[in-house]
């Protein structure tokens, strides 16, 4: 993590790509180009500064992402079971391979205009006591974007192994937990995120300058069920 100060909590990065972009026709949207790199290429640039390092949650063959280097772990659970599924993979990985991490930071791999002080930002939002922050923006939650307490995987691990709701608020909401409000940026939601062709279309403009209105900013599509 760049800047790191000496008492900031080491933090592992954990990029969901574990779902099945259905409204993408089932493709590996972080392989999709964007001005020129991969989906993948623009999330790794933003978040690797941000966070002591960085692992992918995806499910499938790793090798078809071994051109980024980064450790692959797939979903704990079977099903498909959402983004808490990739979360609790992104804690398990923290457990055997950085023992040392207070907590896990999920990014969603569609989303390639994050801000580049999520981290700080949802660390300053928790202080010293140990909670969940997910990011907000624009009136909405974009539960994909938080901070996790690596702690918390046990509880996670039983939740979702359980008769219980697969909606991430709905886990979130049993620890303490807040909300972290980001700026719109010109008009636009930071966590605009890519669903489908039209959405890739729309981000190649954002990439270039030529910015279309408010897209996420009107409420009408929400980055806080989804991953990948």
């Amino acid at each position: 993590m760049s800047e790191k100060a000496q008492d900031r909590p080491t933090v592992v990065g954990c990029i969901l790509a574990g779902g099945l972009a259905r409204r993408m026709g089932g493709c590996d949207k972080p392989l999709l180009p964007l001005g020129g790199k991969t989906l993948m290429a623009h999330l790794i640039a933003t978040l690797e500064p941000q966070v002591d390092t960085v692992m992918l949650n995806a499910n499938g063959d790793p090798e078809r992402f071994s051109r980024f280097e980064l450790p692959v772990a797939a979903d704990p659970v079977e099903g498909f079971v959402g983004p808490l599924a990739g979360v609790l993979a992104g804690m398990r990985w923290a457990q055997a391979n950085a023992p040392e991490a207070r907590y896990i930071v999920s990014a969603a791999s569609d989303t390639p205009f994050f801000p580049d002080d999520l981290v700080l930002r949802l660390l300053e939002g928790v202080g010293d006591e140990p909670g969940i922050a997910i990011a907000a923006s624009g009136g909405n939650r974009h539960s994909v974007f938080g901070l996790w307490p690596v702690d918390l995987a046990d509880d996670l691990a039983a939740w979702l192994s359980g008769d219980n709701p697969r909606k991430v608020l709905a886990w979130v909401e049993r620890h303490r937990n807040l909300f972290v409000d980001f700026p719109l940026r010109d008009g636009a939601d930071p966590f605009f995120n890519i669903n489908t062709p039209e959405d890739l279309a729309i981000a190649e403009r954002m990439l270039s300058g030529r910015r279309p209105k408010s897209p996420n900013a009107d409420g009408t599509r929400e980055n806080n069920e989804t991953s990948a």
